[in-house]
C-alpha cells in the first residue's frame, strides 16, 4: 500500500533520534504549533483509539523545520 505520512514521520523521528519536545521546537522554527499529545497520536498504532492521521500540512511544516534545524536558516544574499 505504500508509506503513509505517519510512517514517514516515524521513520524521520527514529533516524534523527528526536524526542517529542525536540519535534515541537523544530515545528516552532517555521511558526507551526503542535502539542506533544498531538504528536503522540501520530506515532500510535493505527488500531489504537487515539490514533490520528498525519496530514500533509503537518508533515510539510515538520520537514521545513527540520531543514532549518539541520542546516540553519537561509541567509539572504546581499545585493550591491
Amino acid at each position: 500500500m505504500g508509506l503513509t505520512n505517519n510512517d514517514i514521520f516515524k521513520k524521520l523521528r527514529v533516524a534523527h533520534k528526536l524526542r517529542d519536545d525536540q519535534i515541537v521546537e523544530i515545528c516552532k522554527l517555521v511558526d507551526f504549533r503542535i502539542s506533544k499529545s498531538e504528536l503522540g497520536a501520530f506515532f500510535r498504532k493505527e488500531n489504537h483509539t487515539k490514533y490520528m492521521e498525519c496530514g500533509d500540512q503537518v508533515l510539510r511544516n515538520f520537514l521545513n523545520g527540520l531543514i532549518i534545524h539541520l542546516r540553519g536558516p537561509l541567509k539572504k544574499e546581499e545585493t550591491s
